[in-house]
């Protein structure tokens, strides 16, 4: 599934309230900052990828990445 800048900040934001944790809190303990969280929620395009793979981790959100079909059988 392809997902869009949007729609993960939506997960992030979804997720966190589900869990009962603030934006601050989140910001704590994912060790990022509030803008960046903000940020993150809003769909903002140019975040940092590997603050937002700590932000999904420490919200519990697992992610699956497939290569094509092509790439899985050229490495055999």
């Amino acid at each position: 599934m392809k997902y869009t800048p949007k729609q993960i900040g939506k997960l992030v934001r979804d997720t966190r309230k589900q869990l009962g944790v603030t934006q601050k809190g989140l910001a704590l303990t994912s060790g990022t900052g509030l803008r960046f969280i903000i940020d993150l929620e809003k769909g903002k395009p140019t975040c940092q990828v590997g603050k937002v793979l700590t932000v999904l981790q420490t919200l519990g959100i697992d992610m699956s990445l497939t290569p094509p079909r092509q790439a899985e059988t050229d490495g055999e």
